[in-house]
């Protein structure tokens, strides 16, 4: 008797940790719901398919022909660059090469927005996936009312210093933390025309799949449908549901893991800002450090070598018995750990919702993109964190003393992570997923 064979499903992350983490765990899902998910990624991404159990397919990104071999020297406009010229070829060639083998559809991270084409062009379904929250996906699926409105001009700058807000039940945000106002003038107009093109081609998706929970916009009006008639389906946050072995770019240090079990339940401070965002410049990478030592609380901190470099001399061996600096941490084993009491994090989402999943207070510096919004919920709507806005000592040792001793924040955070990963979320998350597999199979 012979097997039937699994369904096909292509995926394809935007090439970043932040990305490709999420969609290979949805990609462990579908494997969960006989589906065969090959996930597509460049082959600078180093993951192994017998690390993850997921099928994974590597295609060049054309920048490994100019001596790029690693993720260093990709900034956001060469990957971009790749995605719009190099990558879609490839793509289209192993879409029509295997199409006769049952591909049912692609799912296409939006900041990948690229393969939405191709996937229509070769007539294969697609889907979009946002990796993200959805409120941030709202705030940028607005640009064409903030253009009606003059909040923005036509090339993204804020035409006033006015917060803005009810946009489709956003949060207030400072005009200065709009997702693409991050480097120089030019970067944020190229930035700017970047999500223009992708929201563009958003228009054509009849399915968009959200990394986040149901009632996190329960109070929006047609929270499950855009302008454009896509059905909107929260199927997060996938932390939750699945976990994989390991999908980090990077090494992880696991000594952090000896050095906690010694340290005091509840006094270590956990310092990340992420993998993809440069993190804080030099001056401020040692204000920190300064600020860390000055407190004499134990510390975990994950630094890269290429920052370590500008710290004080003699800084490492000062610190060496109150913290542990790594240059990349087994994270959610981190936030887990009870030695763990608070986490300053620049506020990016898996980091959110990893911080949730394990019931950890908040400090919460945001530095670009989707942060400042992720930070809006954690300080004022959900109410698990603080904002610092500097690294001096007073700013450390107030933010922290805010955070530590808020006797309110440990029953928020409980109530969040029940609303966010308990059995009903869980349930609701999964009914989505479903749903849009029996609509795709149709």
């Amino acid at each position: 008797m012979k097997c039937k064979k699994k369904s096909k499903v292509f995926l394809i992350p935007y090439p970043a940790q932040g990305h490709v983490t999420p969609m290979l765990k949805l990609a462990s899902l579908l494997v969960n719901h006989g589906i065969n998910p090959i996930v597509i990624i460049p082959n600078f991404i180093k993951i192994d398919s017998k690390d993850v159990n997921i099928s994974i397919m590597s295609i060049s990104d054309g920048l490994d022909q100019d001596g790029l071999t690693t993720s260093s020297g990709r900034d956001f406009f060469a990957i971009e660059k790749s995605m719009e010229n190099y990558m879609p070829r490839q793509l289209e060639d192993i879409i029509r090469d295997q199409q006769e083998d049952g591909i049912v559809c692609l799912i296409v991270d939006l900041l990948a927005s690229w393969a939405i084409e191709i996937a229509n062009k070769c007539g294969v379904h697609v889907a979009g996936f946002w990796p993200a929250m959805l409120a941030t996906y709202k705030l940028i699926n607005s640009i064409p009312e903030m253009l009606h409105d003059g909040i923005i001009s036509e090339t993204g700058s804020p035409l006033h210093n006015d917060p803005i807000c009810n946009l489709f039940g956003q949060p207030t945000i400072r005009p200065q933390d709009l997702p693409w106002l991050i480097g120089n003038p030019s970067a944020r107009i190229s930035r700017f025309k970047f999500w223009k093109r992708t929201m563009e081609r958003t228009k054509t998706l009849k399915w968009l799949l959200i990394n986040t929970f149901q009632e996190e916009c329960h109070n929006n009006k047609d929270q499950n449908t855009t302008n454009f008639s896509t059905q909107i389906l929260q199927i997060g946050p996938l932390n939750t549901h699945v976990t994989i072995k390991s999908s980090s770019f990077w090494e992880e240090d696991l000594s952090c893991m000896n050095w906690l079990d010694k340290q005091v339940v509840n006094s270590v401070l956990y310092i990340s800002f992420g993998s993809w965002v440069s993190p804080i410049g030099e001056v401020k990478v040692n204000s920190l450090a300064l600020a860390l030592e000055a407190t004499k609380r134990p510390f975990i901190w994950v630094l890269g070598p290429l920052w370590r470099q500008g710290l004080q001399k003699g800084y490492l061996e000062r610190v060496s018995k109150q913290g542990k600096i790594v240059s990349w941490a087994p994270q959610m084993d981190v936030l887990q750990h009870e030695g763990v009491g608070c986490y300053l994090t620049h506020c990016g989402w898996n980091s959110t919702m990893e911080a949730i999943q394990s019931k950890k207070r908040l400090m919460c510096y945001p530095i670009a993109g989707d942060q400042f919004v992720n930070c809006f919920y954690i300080v004022k709507k959900w109410r698990i964190g603080v904002r610092i806005d500097g690294f001096g000592v007073k700013d450390l040792e107030g933010g922290l003393r805010k955070v530590m001793e808020d006797d309110g924040m440990s029953e928020r955070i409980d109530r969040l992570n029940e609303m966010t990963m308990g059995k009903v979320a869980s349930c609701k998350a999964m009914d989505n997923l479903t749903t849009f597999l029996s609509s795709v199979r149709m």
